[in-house]
């Protein structure tokens, strides 16, 4: 095992010595998600740069599940993703110098079956007008501020994905419920 500490979506070299040897990649979790899907086509093939011809990518993927389930995930009743999502409008405040109510903002997310993505939005909840840098940045009642995508895959939609990639499905395994995948992938040419 060589680790390497690099920011995975731009360019970096593998340690010396490896290149001779089939290597394997492992990006867990289900980071790919976040990614609009012509990126992280884009960053699959990547991968499959970095890491050569004969390569194999282990990867995590989140799959498509009920609309029920993946709502409550992502607005769960503690309240976890929603203190989450309105850190950044803390972080605006803090950071940036923002003059706003974070109690005018609340959390809001939902499944979106046609692009198969939760979206995170924060709401505002009246007319108001945030100012960052001497900017007025004014809001509608209802208006939001998308925050976050998180892609699902079915199992064939993510080796399609993989496969535009240049990337050859070996193998998937899921928990028994059918709400995460593990892909094993080989980068062939």
């Amino acid at each position: 095992i060589a680790p390497v500490a690099a920011d995975f979506t731009r360019a970096f070299t593998l340690p010396d010595g490896l290149s001779q040897d089939a290597v394997a990649g492992f990006f867990p979790g289900s980071t790919i998600g976040n990614f609009e899907p012509p990126q992280a086509t884009r960053l699959l093939a990547h991968f499959g740069r970095v890491l050569g011809v004969g390569a194999t990518l282990i990867i995590g993927v989140d799959l498509v599940k009920e609309k029920a389930v993946l709502d409550a995930a992502y607005d769960d009743a503690a309240g976890v993703t929603a203190a989450f999502n309105r850190n950044l409008l803390v972080r605006m405040r803090h950071e940036l110098g923002a003059e706003l109510d974070l109690d005018a903002f609340a959390h809001r997310a939902f499944f979106n079956p046609e692009a198969s993505r939760i979206e995170m939005h924060l709401v505002s909840l009246k007319a108001q007008t945030i100012r960052i840098a001497d900017q007025g940045i004014a809001f509608a009642a209802g208006e939001t501020i998308h925050t976050e995508n998180s892609y699902k895959y079915t199992l064939d939609s993510f080796r399609a994905l993989a496969a535009r990639a240049g990337w050859a499905s070996i193998e998937a395994w899921t928990d028994r419920d059918g709400l995460f995948s593990v892909h094993a992938l080989r980068r062939d040419a």
